[in-house]
């Protein structure tokens, strides 16, 4: 039988950190050190970490002093992050929820971030109305980090198909760009030892830096600058992210 949920629910679970184990609790800890130093948390008050995946972000920001909550929808993932050997550290941190629906008060943080390409995953309607409900839990003045794929960049440079081997295992990774060049799209097979195969598929919103100024600003934000990587360099066409630092207004 055909699994017919949304793919960001069939997609994320142990097999995705399998895939994506460079993303790891190490990764974080430099990625937030560097946020931290650029401001992120400066201002005191509770931070969120939206779509925390198992909570490698969440623990780095705990770590690093920051009032920091994550929360995902995958219990998966939310499961795996109970195993990071930081259990007084992240107890009662995590929590599952939508992010259509934030299971929030209004103005409970004072920032938020959504990191690791963690935005775009809908229709344009229901990503504004995500950034709405953003701007609902941040206080005004509050701080939004934002972290896209370089649109640009993914387009220019978009591999068709890569195949790897790990373990006995074979990765092939498919990868293709919707007809309007607005959203990429990538299949994952996993042929296992044995011979059996795991499958998903990841499907987000490529966002240009016009467009990024205007659903924000629909949202009540101001963008205040673009990174084009972790380490805080500027923003180009060829940089490997787009990190968006941007204020909810205080109306």
């Amino acid at each position: 039988m055909t699994d017919e949920r949304p793919w960001f629910e069939e997609a994320f679970g142990a097999g995705y950190l399998d895939l994506y184990a460079h993303r790891d609790v190490g990764s974080a800890r430099r990625e937030v050190a560097g946020l931290v130093e650029r401001g992120l948390g400066a201002g005191g008050g509770a931070l969120l970490d939206l779509c925390c995946g198992f909570g490698r972000h969440t623990l780095a920001m705990r770590e690093a002093g920051l009032e920091a909550f994550g929360m995902d929808l995958s219990e998966a993932l939310l499961e795996r992050g109970v195993g990071l050997g930081a259990d007084a550290v992240l107890a009662g941190r995590l929590v599952r929820g939508d992010v259509r629906t934030l299971p929030f008060r209004r103005a409970s943080f004072s920032a938020l971030t959504m990191l690791f390409s963690s935005f775009g995953y809908f229709d344009d309607a229901t990503n504004a109305a995500v950034l709405r409900e953003v701007a609902r839990v941040l206080r005004p003045g509050g701080v939004l980090v934002l972290d896209l794929m370089n649109a640009a960049r993914i387009r220019a440079g978009l591999v068709p198909e890569s195949r790897t081997e790990r373990d006995g295992a074979v990765w092939i990774e498919e990868r293709s760009l919707s007809p309007d060049g607005r959203r990429v799209r990538k299949s994952v097979r996993v042929e296992e030892p044995g011979g059996s195969v795991r499958s998903w598929r990841e499907d987000v919103r490529l966002f240009d830096p016009e467009e990024v100024d205007e659903m924000l600003g629909g949202a009540g934000f101001g963008v205040e600058r673009l990174e084009g990587d972790f380490d805080g360099s500027g923003f180009g066409p060829a940089t490997p992210r787009c990190l968006v630092w941007a204020r909810r207004g205080a109306s």
